[in-house]
């Protein structure tokens, strides 16, 4: 009989070819092991991407926005001193009047009367002071002759000096019930436009306890002002005499200009912030705006032409020591850039100009044509943890 084959696996050959080549097998596995590792980290490597953001030239411009109202320079409020009815209305809404133009009448009649009165009262008054003054004459006459005692006397020169203090009452009256009369007719105490009437024919006014308001007189249209209302935070920035530009919903497509006043140092809180209050002068020649208008107004506070600028996001590094770990002492963020140039990092003084909510210009004499600012590696942290991010180069 013959004899019985042990057969073996697949397995078991491969693993005693390895130990029968175990020296080829060690090398095989040590290239393969340094293959992954070299896969591994230069992948890593090749994702910390170097992140720059760009240094560009052009202009910027550093505004303060706020809103206001357009109102006329100045506008006078016409009232009426007494009370009454009123019998006639001679202008309108949008009336030009010059300074004494008749512009409402208040029916006379009670103011009439009491002048009449005042002056029935002053007539009286003199004829008593005609009497009293020759009886003081008299008994004057007769107390020199010795006829009379000096009490009499002195009480008729009493009767005689009241009288002519009666008089003077008498003629104060008299003159307020006559410029009373004068107030019935209102009229116009500037050249101006009538931009408000408060008042119809036939109603009455009361001037009792207040001044009642009737017309409303622009002085010059052709003068406007706007007052808006610039939070504390951006009142620092507005000077006087700054340039200003807005618009309004009526001219959506054209832009108007003006200047600053003044700023008025009475602060005003609204919903807990602290504004103050920036009058801004317009010329309005052409008459285009309107009493009441809101204006969205953009102040310039400051502005540079052709200089270099970048991105707000380019200036936020805190640290450059885990970026760069060899980062002499004394440069830091504040004081010098790390500027990317060709395949060099170089660090460079600069200081910080106008900042608007996107941009920063910087102000640095090295600065070269497409520079970069350097603000990381894609994938790496600040000292305070968080990732840092930026374009890629």
């Amino acid at each position: 009989m013959e004899p019985e084959i042990k057969k073996t696996s697949f397995i078991q050959r491969f693993f005693g070819w390895i130990w029968r080549h175990k020296w080829w097998s060690g090398l095989i596995l040590l290239i393969l092991i340094g293959g992954g590792i070299w896969i591994y980290f230069g992948t890593r490597t090749k994702s910390k991407d170097m992140l720059t953001v760009d240094i560009v030239r052009g202009d910027i411009v550093q505004t303060v926005t706020a809103t206001g109202e357009i109102q006329p320079v100045n506008t006078i409020n016409v009232g009426s001193q007494v009370s009454g009815t009123i019998e006639d209305i001679f202008v309108d809404y949008n009336s030009h009047v010059k300074q004494g133009d008749l512009l409402l009448k208040i029916e006379p009649s009670v103011l009439q009367s009491t002048v009449d009165e005042a002056k029935a009262s002053l007539d009286s008054a003199k004829s008593e002071l005609k009497y009293a003054r020759s009886e003081y004459e008299r008994n004057q006459s007769l107390y020199n002759d010795g006829f009379i005692s000096r009490a009499e006397m002195e009480k008729s020169q009493t009767i005689y000096e009241q009288a002519a203090q009666a008089v003077n009452k008498a003629q104060y009256s008299y003159e307020r019930a006559v410029t009373n009369l004068g107030y019935a007719t209102i009229t116009s105490p500037v050249d101006g436009t009538v931009i408000s009437r408060k008042v119809d024919k036939g109603q009455t006014v009361a001037a009792s306890f207040q001044t009642p308001d009737l017309f409303e007189i622009a002085e010059d249209l052709s003068k406007m002002q706007i007052e808006t209302a610039v939070s504390e935070a951006d009142i620092g920035m507005i000077k006087e005499g700054l340039p200003v530009t807005f618009t309004v919903d009526a001219y959506p497509n054209q832009t108007f200009h003006g200047n600053i006043q003044q700023i008025r140092l009475s602060p005003t809180t609204v919903s807990n912030v602290v504004v103050y209050t920036v009058v801004i002068d317009v010329d309005n020649s052409d008459l285009k705006l309107m009493p009441g208008m809101t204006a969205f107004v953009t102040v310039v506070v400051a502005q540079a032409k052709d200089t270099w600028k970048t991105k707000n996001s380019g200036l936020l590094l805190r640290s450059f020591k885990n970026i760069f770990p060899d980062a002499p002492e004394n440069i830091t963020p504040k004081t010098h850039m790390a500027i990317k140039r060709g395949k060099d990092i170089i660090f460079i003084p600069y200081k910080r100009g106008i900042t608007t909510p996107t941009d920063t210009q910087i102000i640095s004499d090295e600065i070269r044509e497409n520079d970069k600012i350097v603000v990381g590696f894609s994938g790496q942290t600040t000292n305070n943890k968080s990732t840092m991010r930026g374009p890629r180069m």
